[in-house]
């Protein structure tokens, strides 16, 4: 599922909201937590799972075309772990 089809299933399940409407409440929840992660923080969505930022050291990787070593900088990469109903869900209990 795509943003657009989120935001055109909310709006058909809710049909006194305008589209446009629910475009913006879809948005901001989106910016709120890409801005919570941004800044460190934890986002928890109870029965769904939580999003985190993890940090990767710096190493020395290869390039896989020549072979020859490069420098990787150390990064932060977005995590993100299931919740137990999520993953019951998912494995059919």
């Amino acid at each position: 599922m795509i943003k657009s089809e989120l935001i055109q299933k909310i709006a058909e399940e809710n049909p006194h909201l305008y589209q446009r409407d629910v475009e913006r409440i879809v948005g901001t929840i989106f910016d709120e937590i890409i801005e919570a992660m941004a800044s460190g923080n934890r986002v928890e969505l109870r029965g769904f799972g939580a999003f985190s930022v993890k940090r990767r050291e710096s190493r020395l990787g290869r390039n896989p075309r020549t072979g020859e070593a490069v420098d990787v900088e150390e990064k932060h990469v977005p995590f993100f772990k299931t919740g137990k109903l999520l993953r019951d869900r998912l494995n059919g209990k």
